[in-house]
């Protein structure tokens, strides 16, 4: 440190702290608070024998002044102090560690509570390496006007989400927004999300991150990799500074709430950016880093994250911290949810062991402040923790549906035994989450982590050499089957193919049980040319390329088409698991399997046509809600006889994948079936049809 420790002078009540005015802070919140006379600063440590207040200049390496916290001014394990007359606009500031437990060498660290870090706001600045100081916090502003913003509260089977990195979700010249890889830019494409038909955006981790902390190189181009995603948290109470304002991301909720549109953040609760003993002392592991880690008997850093250390979030300690942090952004910034990111990390206690009665989890699903927004566990872990369909959930979590994935993937590949595997994902996983409801199952066939939906159906094999790991990272066996060649290709067949395995995947995602879930760019053909683990590119390879939205304008149209079909159709987004039973036991079952005939499923390994059909209420002025919908994933052409339907209806057809030219209408204008006894159904393809009045046929 270059200024000394200043002396206390007691005074009257206000103490003078070499030229600063201080006097004991209030204790809650923690972090910096604006006050009526000055700025508030809290923060708590077990470990620390004494605490600093280090500050700071904008833009100035040196710190002004280092102030103790006097003794008195610590209640328990928090130090507080309130510094008068401070100018928080000019101010950056940290805490020294005094005497620390854990042995490390006194640093400033940065808030655990920091609201804002000034000195991150452009992208890809690089942390000075002499700079002992690099994430100091600043004094955040809560004045913002939210005017009569109310969030939706959407039913959960009402939602289809929409994953994107906010970044690479603007930031191509294509994108035409006047704030490219930002949240402002993010904002000027609402009318696009909201026209394609989505009601939830669910972002990428935003929470303060170092893009620039990933040491590897891509090996062919030669240029500095990236952690560009995001999952490497250095502050959780902090939007990423690169992304824009913070009153920028009030905004763009406010406009996506105005558009009846809810916000999820993805969120990194299990992990932090200080990693093992080899990474730096950022904040916790010098504040408490026996509470905030889970330890090994020798003090190492256990690592069921991947990244090096795992987050202790069920030691009563790092429990506060978390749940604060949740309690953060849906007061003030209004957010209806979150995913967390390796959820079932947080299920482990302080020696790794999953635990029966998980005290963060619980906390969550109780806690008042978080009791309406949308929780969505990845209800797994890097360690191998796999608890999809067994999460613990207390009646309020839902999960990535990682079995819908993988058995939609088989389907599609015409895997032996995939038929019975898909139907019963496509009704919401009653074994999975019978007591929750299909609500509880977020069905998605590709999200970041892994090949993107046109890699797909074009790559048998990942090609992750620019990650400069030898191709040795991201995931192995991914489900997929590139048509008969491997990547890009000019044969006409092929690639028909693939766009109709692109629409197939589409329809059964969209017509399935349960809360879709769509990836940015899928809806026009993105490709990231089959890297499956592109957390370190930030360029074209990952951001989105506005000019395929009007290359391939048809699949966008299709995109929409179908989930405007989902929202017309009741009974593909029901409250509770359908029995295959009637109601009142004259009308049609809720839920038939059939086959080539009507009743007549095929359950073989050797099956390749799955055909259902959903019946539910009467639609008033239209008739019984029913949709069948028949997946042939064989080479050749299939002949179905459609089941019989109630006097007055006829089968009217929505989308069929294997029509080139009009693969699917607008809900409205179905198009009447020719010959029910005999539908064709051609390869690898997948037809949806509904019920429509008789006197309704002859619609154009």
């Amino acid at each position: 440190m270059t200024t000394p420790l200043t002396t206390v002078t007691p005074g009257d009540g206000i103490e003078q702290l070499g030229p600063y005015r201080v006097r004991p802070g209030t204790l809650l919140p923690f972090g910096a608070t604006r006050v009526a006379d000055g700025i508030n600063f809290s923060v708590h440590s077990h470990s620390a024998a004494a605490m600093a207040l280090v500050l700071f200049r904008a833009g100035v390496r040196e710190p002004v002044a280092t102030l103790p916290f006097p003794p008195h001014f610590r209640r328990g394990a928090v130090y507080s102090m309130t510094v008068l007359d401070l100018d928080a606009d000019d101010l950056e500031y940290g805490y020294l560690v005094r005497g620390g437990a854990d042995g490390q060498p006194e640093r400033v660290l940065t808030d655990p509570y920091a609201r804002v870090f000034p000195g991150r706001t452009v992208w890809g600045r690089e942390v000075d390496a002499g700079d002992p100081y690099p994430y100091r916090a600043g004094v955040a502003r809560s004045e913002f006007d939210w005017g009569d913003d109310r969030p939706p509260r959407l039913a959960k089977d009402e939602l289809v989400v929409y994953e994107l990195h906010t970044r690479g979700f603007t930031r191509h010249p294509s994108s035409g927004v006047a704030a490219p890889g930002t949240f402002a830019g993010l904002a000027e494409k609402i009318p696009y999300l909201r026209d394609l038909g989505i009601n939830c955006v669910e972002l990428m981790p935003i929470f303060e991150f170092d893009e620039c902390d990933n040491p590897r190189h891509d090996p062919a181009a030669g240029r500095r990799l990236v952690n560009y995603w995001g999952y490497h948290p250095v502050g959780f109470f902090a939007p990423k500074a690169a992304y824009g304002p913070a009153d920028d991301l009030r905004r763009l909720v406010r406009l996506l709430h105005a558009e009846g549109m809810e916000l999820i953040l993805d969120v990194v609760l299990n992990h932090t950016a200080e990693g093992d003993e080899r990474g730096p002392t950022i904040s916790l592991r010098a504040l408490d880093n026996a509470a905030y880690y889970m330890l090994t008997e020798d003090g190492g850093y256990r690592n069921f994250s991947g990244t090096g250390n795992t987050l202790n979030g069920n030691d009563p300690i790092a429990r506060t911290l978390l749940l604060d942090c949740l309690r953060y952004w849906v007061t003030e910034f209004h957010v209806d949810g979150f995913r967390f990111d390796l959820a079932s990390v947080l299920s482990r206690g302080p020696d790794g062991v999953p635990m029966g009665n998980p005290p963060l989890l619980e906390a969550i699903a109780a806690d008042p402040i978080l009791r309406d927004v949308t929780l969505i566990a990845e209800a797994w872990d890097a360690a191998g923790l796999y608890q999809v369909g067994s999460f613990p959930h207390y009646c309020r979590w839902a999960e990535w549906n990682g079995r819908y994935r993988d058995s939609l993937r088989s389907f599609l590949r015409g895997d032996p035994g995939s038929v019975n595997e898909l139907a019963t994902r496509m009704v919401g996983s009653p074994d999975l989450y019978g007591c929750r409801g299909p609500a509880a199952s977020v069905n998605f066939v590709t999200a970041h982590d892994g090949f993107t939906l046109r890699d797909l159906v074009s790559y048998n094999e990942k090609h992750n050499e620019a990650n400069g790991e030898a191709n040795r990272d991201g995931e192995a066996n991914n489900l997929s089957w590139n048509c008969g060649v491997e990547g890009p290709t000019d044969d006409p067949d092929v690639l028909a193919l693939r766009d109709r395995q692109v629409r197939n995947a589409l329809l059964l995602l969209l017509c399935a049980h349960g809360v879709p879930m769509l990836q940015a760019g899928d809806e026009f053909g993105r490709t990231q040319q089959g890297n499956n683990n592109a957390y370190c590119h930030d360029g074209e390879l990952t951001w989105l390329d506005w000019d395929m939205a009007r290359t391939n304008a048809a699949l966008v149209r299709f995109t929409s088409d179908v989930i405007a079909f989902r929202r017309a159709h009741r009974v593909l987004r029901p409250g509770t698991h359908v029995r295959g039973v009637s109601e009142d036991g004259t009308a049609l079952p809720d839920v038939s399997w059939h086959g080539v005939r009507p009743d007549e499923p095929d359950w073989s390994a050797a099956g390749r046509l799955l055909a259902v059909m959903f019946s539910g209420a009467e639609v008033p002025g239209y008739g019984p809600d029913i949709v069948y919908l028949a997946a042939n994933t064989g080479a050749e052409t299939v002949a179905v006889r459609l089941p019989a339907l109630p006097g007055g209806l006829s089968w009217a057809r929505f989308a069929d994948t294997h029509d080139h030219t009009e693969p699917s209408v607008r809900p409205g204008w179905e198009r009447p079936v020719a010959d029910p006894a005999h539908l064709p159904l051609g390869p690898r393809s997948v037809v949806v049809l509904t019920a429509v009045p008789a006197a309704e046929e002859d619609r154009t």
